[in-house]
C-alpha cells in the first residue's frame, strides 16, 4: 500500500486528510513539527510528502532544504501568496495548493503524484528500461526514443537532457538544476546551451514546435516535462 506524510501543526487537517487517503488506500503518517518530519523519514518509506509552508520554529521551506530522498512534494500555501509559490517550486516542490481547498483535489493531485513517483521507481525495486508518454517513447537501455516519425537515437547531451526532465514529469526545474545535472559542472548564467539543446528536440519530438506537448517553457523560472502526458 502507498504511504504519505503530512506534515502539519494543523492537527485537524492532518486528520481529515488522512482519513480521505485512506479512502484511495493510501496509508497516512503525521507529524506536526518539520524537525519530527525529518526524523519520520529517516525511518520509513514514503511515497510522497504533503508539507505545509507556514509552521512554528522550522517551516515549510526550512523542512523541504533538508528532506534528501527523492519524493514528489506537495506544498501547502496561503492565500494569495504567489512568492512562496514560486519559492516551493524553485526549492523542490512538485506542486502547491492553495489553502483552503477543495478536499477532492488534493486526493487527485495526491494520486497523480504517487503515480508518477511509482512510474519511475518501481514497487519491486527494478527501474523501467522504457517510459511511456502520449505519443512518446524513451528506451532507456538503448538511449533511443520512439515518435510518429520513428524509432531513432538522441545525441548524449539531448538524451540526458529529456531523461531529466521526462524523470521529474510535473516539476518546474530550473536551467541550473538541468545545467547541473546534464553537463555535470558548475552553473555560469550561460543559457545558450540548454536553449539550444531544447530547441533541437523540440523539432524532433514536436508535431508543432512552437506548441510544445512534452518539454514546457515555464517563463522566468524554467522548464517542466508536461505532467498530462
Amino acid at each position: 500500500m502507498n504511504k504519505v506524510l503530512i506534515i502539519d501543526d494543523d492537527k485537524e487537517l492532518c486528520t481529515l486528510i488522512k482519513r480521505s487517503v485512506l479512502s484511495e488506500n493510501i496509508e497516512a503518517d503525521i507529524c506536526n513539527t518539520g524537525k519530527e518530519g525529518l526524523k519520520k523519514l529517516k525511518e520509513k518509506e514514503y511515497q510522497l510528502v504533503i508539507l505545509d509552508v507556514m509552521m512554528p520554529g522550522m517551516d515549510g521551506f526550512e523542512t523541504l532544504e533538508e528532506i534528501r530522498n527523492s519524493l514528489p512534494i506537495l506544498m501547502f500555501t496561503s492565500k494569495n501568496d504567489s512568492a512562496s509559490k514560486v519559492r516551493g517550486l524553485r526549492a523542490g516542490a512538485d506542486d502547491y495548493l492553495t489553502k483552503p481547498f477543495d478536499m477532492d483535489e488534493l486526493i487527485a493531485r495526491i494520486v497523480s503524484l504517487i503515480r508518477r513517483y511509482t512510474r519511475f521507481n518501481g514497487q519491486d525495486g527494478t527501474p523501467p528500461q522504457q517510459l511511456d508518454f502520449d505519443g512518446l517513447k524513451i528506451d532507456l537501455e538503448n538511449r533511443s526514443i520512439t515518435t510518429v516519425n520513428g524509432t531513432f537515437e538522441l545525441p548524449p547531451k539531448e538524451f540526458d537532457l529529456l531523461l531529466f526532465c521526462a524523470k521529474n514529469q510535473g516539476k518546474i526545474l530550473t536551467k541550473q538544476q538541468i545545467y547541473e545535472e546534464v553537463w555535470r559542472e558548475e552553473y555560469f548564467y550561460d543559457d545558450s546551451n540548454i536553449m539550444a539543446i531544447i530547441s533541437r528536440l523540440r523539432k524532433k519530438l514536436e508535431i508543432n514546435p512552437g506548441s510544445p506537448k512534452y518539454i514546457q517553457t515555464i517563463k522566468g523560472i524554467g522548464y517542466r516535462f508536461n505532467k498530462e502526458v
